[in-house]
């Protein structure tokens, strides 16, 4: 987004900009994002995104936790320190379901963290240019990349949809 022209309309509601979105859509202009301070349910259908693929990876990272558990427990426990605890046997499944649970969770909380960081381009050191600091706070907004939509249609866009206000910035 370096260096790009952007025109942006700041919404009080986010019927208002769902209805701005449908209309957007229905005009065929590119949206070139919608930001929102929360999610804002039946929006990713109107912009044409799909599904996160990020459950896939709690997965893999989940199941690399239960075998790391499992595996690891199972070899200390039957060949590098094989004692018999109060009667029970060196491989004794049941005790191992605790330890199994906690390391799945652990592996799937900590890879999603790491690969949902990566994915949306955050982390240590990355500064994300901001178009309003009011857009995490309570406004909604719709903006427009200008080489996409000219200035002057994205504005009479806003103004016949009703936003409170139409900013243009450089990013």
């Amino acid at each position: 987004m370096a260096g790009k022209q952007i025109t942006y309309g700041l919404y009080n509601d986010e019927t208002d900009m769902m209805a701005a979105v449908k209309h957007a859509n229905s005009k065929h202009l590119e949206i070139m994002d919608v930001f929102s301070p929360f999610p804002v349910h039946g929006l990713d259908p109107l912009l044409g995104l799909s599904e996160s693929r990020l459950h896939i990876a709690g997965f893999v990272y989940g199941l690399l936790g239960t075998l790391t558990a499992f595996l690891g427990m199972t070899w200390i426990f039957t060949k590098d320190w094989p004692i018999v605890f109060g009667g029970k046997p060196y491989w004794s499944v049941p005790a191992f379901i605790p330890i199994t649970f906690e390391l799945t969770v652990l592996f799937a909380a900590v890879g999603m963290t790491f690969t949902f960081y990566i994915l949306c381009g955050l982390g240590p050191g990355v500064t994300n240019k901001v178009l309003d600091d009011r857009i995490t706070d309570d406004k909604f907004c719709i903006a427009f990349d200008e080489t996409e939509v000219g200035r002057g249609e994205a504005e009479s866009f806003f103004n016949s949809t009703g936003a409170t206000e139409v900013h243009s910035k450089v990013l």
